[in-house]
């Protein structure tokens, strides 16, 4: 792991899981799991859902009290843009999009804007690196 998301990763707290799912065969419900067990606040983000695993849903990234500091990103490519508009909007510090998930144009608005940005990686690989 480079040291630029080694530091990401320790100075994050809270992370706004976009697209995560309340059905436990999910892949975003076992990373935001993975997440959580490594301390850190998920804040779910999903209009189709009220809750997960105890924790308010919020329908977008506007809505999501309080600061968010990394937006981790489970919906299609298609859907970035739109996504790093809202996550920009919300003063996050970074975004990432997991393995697959991609959009480079909008990662160099993310980065325009001062957001530290990740593409295509999984960040529960990259936090089982750092042990």
């Amino acid at each position: 792991m480079n040291e630029q998301l080694f530091a990401l990763l320790r100075s994050t707290h809270r992370i706004a899981v976009v697209g995560l799912s309340d059905q436990p065969w999910r892949t975003s419900y076992q990373i935001a799991l993975t997440l959580q067990t490594y301390g850190y606040t998920i804040l779910p983000v999903n209009p189709n859902i009220e809750a997960w695993n105890g924790v308010t849903a919020w329908p977008d990234l506007r809505s999501v009290p309080g600061p968010i500091d990394l937006v981790n990103v489970f919906r299609r490519s298609e859907f970035v843009s739109e996504i790093v508009d809202q996550a920009i909007a919300a003063g996050a510090r970074a975004i990432w999009t997991q393995s697959g998930i991609w959009d480079w144009k909008a990662g160099e608005r993310a980065e325009k804007a001062g957001l530290h940005v990740v593409m295509d990686r999984c960040i529960a690989v990259e936090l089982a690196c750092m042990r």
